[in-house]
């Protein structure tokens, strides 16, 4: 087992999840609450980096934040901050490519509170913002869990962006997925199906948290129908 990459894997997917989770509750809550007809373009810009392939996405991201592009020109001269090939590279990049991850299950979860419910704690007094926090949130979380869980399990398991943006430099941007591939082209089929298993185990358990909680927000529905009712 590589621990270095290890440590850089979960590192991104901590910080990635942390940093996504209020963009994510924001654009979710406002995807599932707005009438706007920009919303199928936003949704369809969100699922592109489902689509497209990584080395796409990481290429563009070369072109866009590297040392020769005017934002990676004025970074690198007034904070020496390199948008390649540094964590903070992957980290942008991870923020990007997880998006999709995040915010759909929110936006589900947030989705299927009907509207009758916000609005009776509209009509109790409650502001916008606090029915978010004391009704919405509540009702939400098992969403809420599953893009977490989600973010966290793909931010560790992605290979194409990650190589691209990063490189592979040992303790600072070799994540597990680069160092599978360093050890198969070493011949350590050994290694690698360490580290292959590990990446298994962690995709699994993500499933497991995603499935768990969709049904018990299946349930919490059908409970709250059967209240309604």
């Amino acid at each position: 087992m590589d621990w270095q990459a290890a440590h850089v894997s979960f590192t991104l997917a901590l910080c990635t999840a942390a940093l996504l989770l209020p963009l994510g509750l924001w654009l979710a809550r406002w995807l599932a609450l707005t009438d706007s007809r920009a919303k199928p373009w936003i949704e369809a810009l969100l699922l592109l980096p489902l689509l497209l392939p990584p080395t796409v996405v990481g290429f563009y991201l070369l072109i866009g934040l590297g040392p020769a592009s005017p934002l990676g020109t004025w970074l690198g001269a007034q904070t020496g901050l390199r948008l390649v090939f540094s964590f903070e590279a992957l980290l942008l990049a991870s923020l990007l490519v997880n998006i999709p991850f995040m915010v759909q299950p929110i936006q589900r979860a947030l989705s299927s509170i009907a509207p009758s419910v916000r609005e009776a704690a509209w009509v109790g007094g409650l502001s916008a913002w606090r029915t978010f926090w004391r009704i919405e949130l509540p009702l939400a979380w098992p969403g809420v869990l599953a893009g977490v869980a989600l973010t966290a399990a793909h931010t560790v398991g992605e290979f194409g962006v990650v190589l691209m943006v990063g490189g592979a430099i040992p303790g600072e941007t070799k994540t597990l997925s680069v160092a599978i591939y360093d050890r198969v082209q070493a011949f350590d089929n050994a290694g690698a199906h360490m580290m292959s298993l590990a990446l298994v185990a962690v995709s699994l358990l993500a499933l497991a948290l995603v499935f768990a909680s969709d049904r018990r927000r299946t349930v919490n529905a059908a409970h709250s129908g059967a209240a309604r009712s």
